[in-house]
This record gives C-alpha cells, sequence and structure tokens, in this order.
C-alpha cells in the first residue's frame, strides 16, 4: 500500500463524521468519494484514526459489519434505528449519499 497522506486521513475523518445518524456507508463509497485507490484504505484510516468519530456507521459493501465490530456495531446502529436483517442492512434503504 502507498504511504497514506495527512490529507487522505482527514478528507476521510470529514467524510465519516458527515454520515447523519439512522445513515450508513461503505468503506468502498468513502474510497469513491476521497478518490482513494481501495476501500482498503479506508479501512485502516478507520483502525488507526475513528475513535471520536461515527465508525460504526461505516459498513461493508455487502451491508454487514466488520467480522470482529459486529456485535458492537449492530448496536450502535440499533440505538439509532437502523435494524439489521440476519446481521445485513439493508444499503438500498440506508445508504448516504455524499453531495457533490
Amino acid at each position: 500500500m502507498a504511504p497514506i497522506t495527512d490529507e487522505q486521513v482527514e478528507r476521510v475523518r470529514a467524510l465519516v463524521a458527515s454520515i447523519p445518524p439512522g445513515r450508513v456507508s461503505t468503506y468502498g463509497d468513502i474510497a469513491t468519494v476521497a478518490k482513494l485507490s481501495s476501500p482498503r484504505i479506508v479501512g485502516w484510516i478507520m483502525r488507526t484514526d475513528s475513535k471520536d468519530l461515527p465508525w460504526h456507521r461505516v459498513i461493508t459493501a455487502s451491508g454487514r459489519p466488520a467480522k470482529h465490530l459486529t456485535t458492537t456495531q449492530l448496536e450502535l446502529l440499533r440505538a439509532e434505528g437502523v435494524l439489521a436483517e440476519d446481521g445485513k442492512i439493508p444499503l438500498d434503504e440506508l445508504r448516504f449519499v455524499f453531495p457533490d
């Protein structure tokens, strides 16, 4: 993976912070808007610098939370009115579309 710049980190952080309660986004959606080459970069940034962000609103493209965070993430989403069906968030209903 290429070195990640402070600008990229701050862009991802700003995008995650902008996801409103009751909505979700995917790692891939954020990577696209942030003009990053891979959703994995978003995952790395989230893993290292997201404690003060609504990290629980970022899920995988399949609509599922990260495996190691499933219970906590689904509980936090449920508290915002986001309900999973068989552990999966209905992206077609709840996906946040970032403004241009």
